[in-house]
Parts: structure tokens; C-alpha cells; sequence
């Protein structure tokens, strides 16, 4: 029987944890504060963006959310220099996604909680990393495959198995993808819709669905249904609920952890 790797499920024991730190925090003074930015209406970062507010409000860390347009570069600053914010993101992907290479260098390290400056994990990549730990996934003598080097995920997630000696593939657009049933492990995050089919994934394989898109009005993953409808697989993503609450959890975990290590003024 496959097994479901629910990240929704470990995300709630995470929030509990969270919440009893947030509140010792506040407890002391410190109210630990994530801004969002993003500069478009598209209805995958609405939902993203919504899914951190409720997050925050559930473990008493506040969210504001500021949206803008053109030059993000001001109002990154002002935000860098604001001692109450903890954390910030600028909600991908831009209008304008040639501006991400130039705006997201400017968030300074201490506030970058999503890691995307490449010189930190990002919070989608742990995520990751935390759910197939969380499930008893071993990855170490697997075979692993990640479809895709964005920026989110296939990228950072890539260099942090890469780094830790794992056995890690990549595959990019044009590649051929018959190639993946010789693989143990397949995460894919291209954003193409029904990208992975079943003749692709072997028996026993563990398949991390981290895409995201829209198809026909409906938020869809990477990974085809027949593949989820398999028995013979280790263990498999659900179709919602596997690796986003998680990188929420993460999120935050990075904002709190910036707020433990804050001073308060004295004066």
C-alpha cells in the first residue's frame, strides 16, 4: 500500500510548537512580524498568500501583506530598516519576472526567511527535506531525480542534497523523462501540469509533488492522477496538503527564530 506523505499532518504538530514559542516571545515583549509583497492578482500566489496570513494569525505572528507595482526596490528598503518586521518575501512570481533576479538580492539576509538569496536553504526546499524525514524516507544509496531547477525549489533543493553527498539527477525542460523509472526518488516543480506520468515511475519509487499551477481555473500539481491512483508505489504526495503546509511551517520557522535572536531597546 502506498503511503501518503502528508505534510499537512506534520505541519499541525510544527504550528503547536510554533504557537507556544510565539507566545513566550510576546511574552517577553517581542511580537514576531512577516511582510508579504507581491504585485499581481495571479490565483496560485493569492491562495499562497492567504494560506500565510491564516498560518500567522493562527500562532500569534502578524502578516501584512503589501501590494504593489513597478519598482520594488523602495519599499524593500523601507521594510529592511524597520526593526518591528522579522521576516520578508516578495511572493513569486513577479508581473514582471526579469525584476526577481534584480529585487530579491536586495532583502537583506537576516530577513530573507523564504532563503532565496542562494545562500541559505529556501523554506520550500526544507520543507522537503523535513517531510521525507518526518515520513522514515532514508535518502541516502537512493537514486534521486528533481525535475526542474527554479529558483523555489528544483535549484536549492538540488544543491542542499548535492551538498550533503546524496546521488541527485537533474532534469530540465528538453530532457527525456522516460528516464526517471530508473530513479528511487522523484521530486518534480516544473509547474506543467500532468508533466509526470505512471510509465515514468517505477515500483517502490517515492514521488514529492512540489508544482504548482493553473489548469482550467483548477490549482494543479506536476504529477498525473494514475500516478496517485498506484499501490505499488513507497510512498506519494496527496493532490493537496503535501508539501505547502510544510513550507509554510518553515516560513515561520525562520521568522521566529530571527525574533528569538531580537534585542529589546532598553530605552
Amino acid at each position: 500500500m502506498t503511503k501518503i506523505l502528508s505534510g499537512a499532518e506534520l505541519a499541525g504538530y510544527v504550528k503547536a510548537r510554533q504557537a507556544s514559542e510565539v507566545a513566550s516571545l510576546r511574552g517577553r515583549g517581542i511580537v514576531p512580524k512577516l511582510v508579504i509583497l507581491r504585485d499581481n492578482d495571479d490565483p496560485v500566489i493569492a491562495k499562497y498568500v492567504e494560506l500565510k496570513k491564516r498560518y500567522g494569525e493562527d500562532i500569534g505572528v502578524e502578516v501584512e501583506e503589501i501590494k504593489t507595482s513597478g519598482d520594488l526596490t523602495e519599499t524593500i528598503q523601507k521594510i529592511n530598516r524597520d526593526q518591528k518586521v522579522f521576516g520578508m518575501i516578495v511572493q513569486l512570481p513577479l508581473a514582471d519576472r526579469n525584476l526577481e533576479e534584480t529585487v530579491l538580492p536586495l532583502i537583506t539576509i537576516a530577513k530573507d526567511v523564504d532563503g532565496l538569496n542562494g545562500k541559505s536553504d529556501s523554506a520550500t526546499a526544507t520543507a522537503i527535506h523535513w517531510l521525507l524525514t518526518g515520513y522514515g524516507i532514508d535518502l541516502v544509496g537512493k537514486k534521486i531525480a528533481i525535475v526542474g531547477h527554479g529558483r523555489l525549489v528544483g535549484a536549492p533543493l538540488a544543491r542542499m542534497w548535492q551538498d550533503s553527498g546524496l546521488d541527485v539527477a537533474v532534469f530540465v525542460r528538453g530532457d527525456d523523462l522516460s528516464e526517471l523509472d530508473k530513479f528511487d526518488v522523484i521530486v518534480t516543480a516544473t509547474g506543467v501540469p500532468r508533466l509526470i506520468k505512471s510509465e515514468m515511475v517505477r515500483t517502490g519509487a517515492v514521488v514529492v509533488d512540489a508544482g504548482t499551477a493553473t489548469d482550467s481555473g483548477m490549482i494543479v500539481g506536476d504529477v498525473d492522477e494514475a500516478v496517485r491512483e498506484r499501490e505499488d508505489l513507497l510512498a506519494i504526495t496527496p493532490k493537496v496538503g503535501g508539501v505547502g503546509p510544510l513550507t509554510v511551517a518553515v516560513l515561520f520557522d525562520n521568522v521566529i527564530q530571527v525574533a528569538k535572536k531580537h534585542k529589546i531597546s532598553k530605552i
